[in-house]
C-alpha cells in the first residue's frame, strides 16, 4: 500500500506544520512516512507544499502522481491537480472559508475522516501542540465533512520521524561537542535553530557569528583551547572558510565542518537542492592536507556519521566534513531502526593552559616556532600524508559502503547522501544491486570491487556533471558511462527513476 497526497497552500498558512502533525499521527498508527518539503524564497506569500508519502512498509520518496490533494488556496489545485490520479481525492479550503486561520485545521479534520482515523488522535495532538481559538471544533467540522475512503487500520510497528537536520543535531550531541559556530545560510540553517534550542539543556554553546569566516575562525579559537567544535554553513558559506580550512591543515587543530548543499553557482536557488558540492568538499581550501568527507542518506545516518567526522577529527587533528543537502535536512523521514551505539571522544592532546601549546598556519618545527628550511619542510608534507594513511586505516572499521537490493544481480547502482532512499524505492522488486556511498574521502576499496562484479552500472547524482563518477574514475580509473543525474534543483521522484533505470537494462 502506498498513498501520495498533497498539501499546497501559502507561506502563513500553516502547510508544514499541519503536515508534521499529520504524518505524527499516521506514524502512530505504525505506517511509514515521508514528508517532503517545497517552499521559495519568500518570507510571506509564494506558493508552499508539502507532499506525504504514507506506506505500510519502510518508504523514502514520493512519486509524481497523487493520491490526493488538500488544497488551503485556488492556486494548489491550478498548479497540481493535473498530477491527481485518475480516482484520486481532493479537499479543498472552499466549505471551510469562514474558520479563517483554521482552514488548515479544518482540512487536517477531513483528512483523517478520508483515511479512516480516528478524529480522537488528532484533537489529542491539537491540544498538544496548537493553541489556536476554535481549532477543536474546526478540526470536528472537518472531519464530518467527508466519508471514509481507506482503512489505515493501526499496525504493529514502531515507527518514529526525524529530518536529517534533527539527525546531525542528535549526532552533535552524542559526541559532547562543547560549541556550535555558524551564520544562518539555508539549508544548514535548521541545525543552528534545533541546538540553540537545545543549548539550555545540554551542556554546549551555540554562537551565531557576524558572518561565516568568523564562525570558522572561531571554532578553531575554540578547539585549539580544547573544545569539541562544529561549523555549519551552505556552499557559499564553505567558499568563504577555505582559507580557514587550510589553516587547519597546516595547525593540525580538530575541526568539523556541517557542509548542507544547495543549487549553485552563486546565490542559485537557496531553498531548494542539489548534490553540487562534493567537489569543494573534497578539495576546497590550497595546499594539500588531509581530510575526511562522509555523506550520510537518512537522519539514522547522520546521527551515526556526525558522530564518527567529529571522532576522527578530534583523533587525528583533521578536517572532517559531514555532507548533506536541502532535501535530506528538510525532509522527514520515518523508521523502526535505532542507530549504532555513539562512539566516546576523548581529549588526548596537549590542552593551553595545562602546558605550553603553539599552533601555526606557518610551515613550522615539532614545537610549533616556524621555519622555511627545505628538509623540515619536505618531511612535513610528508608526516601529513602518512597522517592520511591511518585515517584510512581507521575508517575501515566503519560503514564506508552499503550495499542494497539483490546482492547476486549483475546491475550495479552507485549513489551518495540523499539519492539513497528513492534508490532503494526505486529497485523495490527489480533486478538491481544499490550501492551506496558513506565515505567520499578516504573512498573505499570495495568499490571498484563491486563495479569489477558487475555487467551494468548505473551512477545516480543530484548534480550537472556527475561528480561521484568523475571521483571513481579518479580513484579506480574505471568510467562510468551510465548516468543518471537530475539538476533542476528538485529532488529523484522514486517512479521516475524507476522508470529511467528500467530503460538502462
Amino acid at each position: 500500500m502506498r498513498l501520495n497526497l498533497l498539501i499546497g497552500g501559502q507561506a502563513g498558512q500553516g502547510v508544514n506544520k499541519i503536515s508534521d502533525i499529520i504524518t505524527n499521527i499516521i506514524m502512530k498508527q505504525g505506517y511509514f512516512t515521508f514528508n517532503y518539503r517545497d517552499y521559495p524564497s519568500l518570507i510571506r506569500g509564494g506558493h508552499n507544499f508539502n507532499v506525504i508519502s504514507i506506506s505500510d512498509e519502510r518508504i523514502g520518496s514520493f512519486e509524481s502522481k497523487l493520491d490526493g490533494i488538500i488544497a488551503l488556496n485556488e492556486k494548489t489545485l491550478q498548479l497540481h491537480k493535473n498530477k491527481l490520479k485518475k480516482g484520486g481525492f481532493i479537499l479543498t479550503f472552499k466549505e471551510f472559508e469562514d474558520l479563517g486561520k483554521n482552514i488548515n485545521i479544518s482540512l487536517a479534520g477531513a483528512l483523517m475522516k478520508v483515511l479512516g482515523i480516528d478524529k480522537k488522535l488528532l484533537i489529542e495532538k491539537l491540544k498538544e501542540e496548537l493553541y489556536v481559538k476554535g481549532a477543536v471544533s474546526a478540526a470536528e467540522k472537518g472531519y464530518q465533512s467527508q466519508e471514509v475512503r481507506f482503512k489505515l487500520k493501526k499496525l504493529n510497528n514502531k515507527v518514529s520521524g526525524m529530518t536529517g537536520t534533527q539527525g546531525i543535531v542528535q549526532g552533535a550531541i552524542n559526541s559532547g561537542i562543547d560549541f556550535y559556530f555558524a551564520y544562518p545560510m539555508t539549508p544548514a540553517t535548521g541545525v543552528l535553530h534545533e541546538l540553540a534550542g537545545k543549548a539550555k539543556k545540554g551542556r554546549f554553546k551555540v554562537f551565531q557569528s557576524g558572518n561565516e569566516i568568523e564562525a570558522v575562525n572561531a571554532a578553531l579559537g575554540a578547539s585549539f583551547a580544547g573544545a569539541r567544535v562544529m561549523v555549519g554553513t551552505s556552499g557559499g558559506g564553505f567558499d568563504l572558510m577555505t582559507e580557514a580550512l587550510s589553516f587547519q591543515g597546516q595547525s593540525e587543530i580538530p575541526l568539523t565542518i556541517y557542509l548542507a548543499s544547495r543549487p549553485g553557482p552563486g546565490t542559485g536557488v537557496p531553498t531548494y537542492t542539489a548534490q553540487s558540492d562534493l567537489d569543494i568538499a573534497l578539495r576546497g581550501g590550497h595546499g594539500e592536507f588531509p581530510r575526511v568527507v562522509i555523506a550520510p542518506g537518512d537522519p539514522t545516518e547522520c546521527i551515526e556519521k556526525t558522530n564518527e567526522a567529529i571522532y576522527l577529527a578530534e583523533k587525528f587533528g583533521a578536517l572532517s566534513v559531514i555532507l548533506s543537502d536541502k532535501h535530506l535536512a528538510e525532509s522527514e523521514f520515518s523508521s523502526d531502526r535505532k542507530p549504532n551505539k555513539p562512539l566516546q571522544i576523548e581529549i588526548k592532546r596537549k590542552i593551553p593552559g595545562k602546558s605550553i601549546v603553539k599552533a601555526s598556519g606557518y610551515e613550522h618545527l615539532f614545537n610549533g616556532d616556524t621555519t622555511e628550511n627545505a628538509e623540515i619542510t619536505r618531511k612535513n608534507a610528508e608526516k601529513r600524508l602518512k597522517k592520511y594513511e591511518e585515517i584510512k586505516k581507521e575508517v575501515k572499521k566503519f560503514e564506508m559502503v552499503k550495499v542494497f537490493g539483490n546482492k547476486n544481480s549483475k546491475n550495479l547502482i552507485i549513489g551518495w547522501g540523499s539519492s539513497k532512499t528513492v534508490i532503494l524505492d526505486a529497485i523495490s522488486g527489480l533486478d538491481w544491486k544499490f550501492l551506496q556511498v558513506l565515505y567520499l574521502k578516504p573512498l573505499s576499496d570495495e568499490i571498484k570491487k563491486e563495479m569489477e562484479k558487475a555487467r551494468k552500472v548505473v551512477v545516480v547524482e543530484g548534480n550537472v556533471t556527475g561528480q561521484l563518477g568523475r571521483l571513481i574514475r579518479e580513484k579506480t580509473g574505471i568510467k562510468i558511462e551510465n548516468r543518471i543525474l537530475k539538476y533542476d534543483s528538485r529532488p529523484f521522484l522514486s517512479d521516475k527513476l524507476r522508470e529511467e533505470l528500467k530503460k538502462k537494462k
